[in-house]
């Protein structure tokens, strides 16, 4: 099952979440029958992880955007977190900083993107400048649709530089969220989690997806795409992401880059050492086991 095709928002279009089901879970019916196609999946990320990292040429950022309780963290954990660390990057942003403020909305994003051969994943994003900064009106209407053009201009440089870009909005739907804020009150080790916003925000449920709305069907286009996952199952999530981002890194069609040295050459003296070795402890170790 291809899920890039299947949640991937057109460019140009109009997206409605209201349309989207974030119950859906496709052909499994449950976590258990998945479980088999999401292993092969992280299996396949590592592997294109790798390739990505040798080859070189190129970058992936991935851009993670959610209602709170929609499961961000557990996304990196689950799925995104089988990669290798040497070559891939977690990034949040929160509220910025003094010194942030006192630069344009993307400077502390840029310096954060993936350089060639890394991944690079953003726990929440610069989209939060036309999210938060619409709905808590920090900024005028006239500020943040600008930054709107701003973004794909962005983008754009950022994929005209080898990078490909994949942005996830993980839906969930308000009963599945006040759900799992239940958890957060029931398990002690999950107390550190409960923030005073979380019920803030609910009230501005239909402000935020008015803006989520908005900000996806302005900014999903060719080389930045925008899909929206339904979320409410924690392992169809995990199942769709991975498999979006398997499918984006395939289509990169990589190669290992070719070698730097005589492989001839270094095999000749590989020999010559195994020799002179075995030479030295009166034959091969492999012969006497």
């Amino acid at each position: 099952m291809n899920y890039r095709e299947m949640f991937q928002v057109a460019p140009g279009g109009k997206l409605k979440l209201a349309k989207i089901d974030p119950g859906f879970k496709n052909k499994h019916s449950d976590k258990d029958a998945a479980e088999p196609e999401i292993a092969d999946q992280v299996q396949k990320l590592r592997e294109l992880q790798y390739l990505l990292y040798a080859e070189g040429k190129r970058s992936l950022l991935i851009c993670l955007q959610a209602m709170d309780a929609a499961g961000k963290d557990g996304a990196i954990n689950h799925v995104l977190g089988g990669m290798n660390p040497q070559g891939c990057k977690v990034h949040g942003f929160k509220a910025p900083s003094k010194e942030e403020l006192a630069h344009d909305f993307l400077w502390r994003v840029h310096a954060r993107t993936p350089a060639k051969g890394e991944v690079a994943i953003f726990n929440r994003s610069h989209y939060e400048d036309v999210l938060v900064a619409r709905v808590h009106k920090l900024v005028p209407k006239e500020v943040w649709t600008e930054r709107y053009r701003i973004i794909n201009d962005f983008e754009s440089l950022l994929a005209a530089n080898g990078t490909s870009i994949v942005k996830i909005f993980l839906h969930i739907s308000p009963e599945e969220q006040l759900r799992r804020f239940k958890q957060r009150l029931d398990d002690p080790a999950r107390h550190w989690k409960i923030s005073e916003s979380d019920y803030t925000e609910r009230e501005l449920w239909p402000e935020y997806r008015e803006a989520y709305e908005d900000a996806i069907s302005k900014t999903s286009t060719k080389h930045a795409p925008w899909y929206v996952i339904p979320a409410d199952h924690k392992w169809f999530r995990n199942l769709a992401l991975s498999n979006i981002i398997v499918e984006t890194l395939k289509s990169l069609d990589m190669g290992f880059p070719a070698p730097v040295v005589d492989i001839e050459q270094i095999r000749q003296q590989y020999h010559a050492a195994e020799e002179e070795q075995n030479g030295k402890t009166g034959g091969n170790p492999d012969d006497k086991k």
